[in-house]
């Protein structure tokens, strides 16, 4: 099983953007000197608990802090910009990574980052679509194209010297490895990853969601004529390594995570209706949605067995996936044992977990 970073990033409200920025090409450093295989970093513009509005920022300075870990955005909410400069920004930032980079996209599932920039939150998945194909287009351009969308219009021309269309292409060809991520039940989103091939990525929710994830994408992909490789599935959890139950547990309830869950996640789920993403079952009462709960039945808390062994239970439970990646949370007040458990999961536990993705195809 391998493993890499999902990050939002989440840091607490009262944190100043330089300090955020500040944990975040700390944890790469770590991440990077541990063996993880990769990154992901998100995009948000309304949300004090998510507060990063330029992942692509955060990539290019870590990878001038980093040598080994692919880096990406996780990602770039494609409604919210002209893709014509997401194509150009993508393919340098490319270019800077030397190919350490991938490229994931999203749609965007805020509803005050739609009132931000008027956005009606209807339209978006279609959106993310034809964003898409304009900057496909636009990286695989050989000839002049006049696009005329629902909602933007790219022309490429080839006029003379000096000036030029769209002359950035992408370091890696055709283009960075594109990933997307899903949240809701048969997420629409995982489904267009199927049908394009892209990395599916499936956000930290119950497991009967996660399930419902892997059936949309290979129904996508059966569309296309493609074999889903369930080697390529990433599944985001929240993870906490420690050396006894009892200590990680103590660092995942009373340390940022166990905020970040009560201050924020149940708190907007219980105002939007959603706290049934994360129950174990159905029957389970809104009462009973606290962080204990959260660090019982959604989180991956334990010492190195007990953590490889939910973590095997998991991937049973799932089908299996290829990449597990940790949820990052902001532990700046609680470094050292943040360091320890990414550094207990990299090398005491990733190594012994039986089954997974890599081992199942289909």
């Amino acid at each position: 099983m391998k493993l890499g970073l999902f990050a939002q990033p989440a840091h607490p409200p009262e944190r100043s953007p330089f300090d955020c920025q500040e944990w975040d090409l700390q944890v790469l450093r770590w991440l990077d000197e541990l063996g993880y295989e990769e990154a992901w970093l998100g995009e948000h513009h309304t949300l004090p608990w998510e507060p990063n509005p330029a992942p692509d920022i955060l990539v290019a300075q870590a990878l001038r802090e980093t040598s080994r870990i692919r880096l990406g955005t996780g990602g770039v909410c494609l409604p919210y910009h002209n893709p014509a400069v997401v194509a150009n920004r993508i393919a340098w930032l490319d270019h800077l990574a030397k190919g350490r980079f991938n490229f994931g996209i999203a749609a965007g599932s805020v509803p005050s980052d739609w009132a931000l920039l008027g956005l009606d939150g209807e339209k978006v998945r279609d959106m993310t679509r034809e964003s898409l194909e304009i900057i496909l287009k636009i990286w695989g351009a050989e000839e002049p194209f006049d696009y005329q969308g629902k909602y933007w219009n790219c022309r490429y021309d080839e006029p003379e010297m000096p000036l030029k269309g769209a002359h950035i292409k992408p370091y890696q060809k055709p283009y960075p490895p594109i990933g997307i991520s899903g949240l809701t039940a048969r997420s629409e989103t995982l489904k267009m990853a199927g049908r394009q091939g892209f990395i599916p990525m499936s956000l930290n929710i119950s497991v009967d969601f996660v399930k419902t994830h892997w059936d949309a994408y290979a129904e996508g992909a059966a569309l296309a004529g493609r074999t889903p490789k369930r080697e390529d599935w990433r599944v985001c959890r929240e993870v906490v390594v420690a050396e006894t139950d009892e200590a990680a547990y103590k660092l995942a309830t009373e340390g940022n995570l166990g905020r970040f869950a009560r201050d924020y996640v149940l708190n907007v789920a219980s105002r939007f209706g959603l706290l049934q993403w994360y129950k174990h079952h159905p029957d389970v009462p809104d009462s009973d949605m606290t962080v204990d709960y959260m660090a019982k039945h959604c989180w991956i808390v334990g010492s190195p067995n007990t953590v490889r062994e939910k973590l095997e239970e998991f991937q049973e439970q799932s089908g299996g996936f290829g990449t597990l990646l940790v949820f990052g949370c902001d532990y700046a007040d609680k470094a050292s044992g943040w360091h320890e458990s990414l550094r207990a999961l990299a090398e005491e536990v990733a190594p012994k977990v039986k089954g997974g993705g890599a081992l199942e195809v289909a």
